[in-house]
């Protein structure tokens, strides 16, 4: 009997341990996760109170603004570094030398082109002229001509045709005429000879206005010398004084080189010809140091 009361009280002791241990490990799960739902009321009231923050760019974006703007730089840099190098090149050719490259590669494919057309058994010239209107071809032949006249007119002929020559030079250089001044001077001029009852304006019946010279003193003649009286502007006076400058430095210059051809220094004239040129200073060389007071008194006007 006392053995199996111990062994009922032992299984007693056992089973309380058993249930104390069940409901401590039961408290304690329900204490961890009241702790671990607790959180939850507290976030939701931080973010409802908390304002969202604007968003930054963030780092790629700037990376690739930066990478974008070096790319830019990079090829404005190579750009500038292409025609500085273009520039160059240009200014390193001489533009003569471009030309007549240019020129004889057009000869070089006329050539060439009339050798492959004659070839075939057709007519050059009538094939070259497929590519050009009347109008450009009676221009080009024109031109042509002109230039072949030039090129004939080059060497000296006599001096009325050399001064025929100059005076169409300069008139070339003094460019085309002021047609608007000389309508402005012209209309001034009929408007006070009209005031000053030289010269009447008559309209016909077509409407146009014609001027009569009343005595014959408006309109120009040969017996006329208004002319005497125009006096030019200061610009136009200042044109003629750098003309006259010009040809007076080309014509310096021309002797210039013609006495330093010659060998002269300047002095008179005393040979007819290179070999008596020659003659003379072979004298000179000899005897001035004899006739120098002979020279001078003929110099002086005073040799008997």
């Amino acid at each position: 009997m006392p053995p199996s009361k111990k062994r009922k009280t032992n299984e007693a002791k056992t089973s309380d341990t058993a249930n104390d241990e069940v409901a401590s490990s039961s408290t304690t799960t329900a204490a961890t996760d009241n702790k671990a739902a607790s959180p939850a009321p507290v976030a939701e009231s931080s973010s409802s109170t908390e304002t969202p923050a604007p968003s930054a760019p963030s780092v790629q974006d700037r990376m690739a603004k930066f990478r974008a703007l070096q790319a830019r730089a990079k090829s404005s840099s190579d750009q500038n570094l292409k025609e500085a190098t273009k520039e160059s090149q240009r200014l390193a050719v001489d533009p003569s030398q471009l030309t007549a490259v240019n020129r004889k590669h057009a000869r070089a494919s006329a050539k060439l082109l009339k050798a492959d057309v004659e070839e075939a058994g057709g007519d050059f010239e009538r094939k070259r002229a497929w590519d050009w209107t009347v109008e450009e071809s009676e221009r080009w032949d024109k031109r042509m001509k002109k230039m072949e006249a030039h090129r004939d007119d080059t060497a000296f002929r006599d001096y009325q045709r050399a001064s025929e020559k100059t005076y169409k030079r300069q008139l070339r250089e003094m460019g085309a005429p002021d047609l608007e001044k000389y309508t402005r001077e012209k209309m001034a001029q009929i408007e006070k000879a009209a005031a000053a009852g030289t010269l009447e304006i008559v309209e016909t019946e077509d409407g146009e206005m014609i001027a009569v010279d009343k005595d014959g003193s408006f309109f120009s003649t040969a017996d006329s010398t208004a002319f005497a009286q125009h006096k030019p502007d200061k610009a136009a006076v200042d044109r003629l004084v750098a003309d006259l400058r010009k040809a007076e430095e080309a014509s310096l210059k021309k002797r210039r080189e013609r006495q330093a051809k010659n060998g002269d220094d300047g002095g008179d004239v005393t040979y007819i010809n290179e070999k008596n040129k020659q003659f003379n200073q072979k004298l000179a060389r000899f005897y001035n140091k004899y006739t120098a007071e002979i020279r001078d008194s003929f110099e002086r006007g005073t040799m008997v």
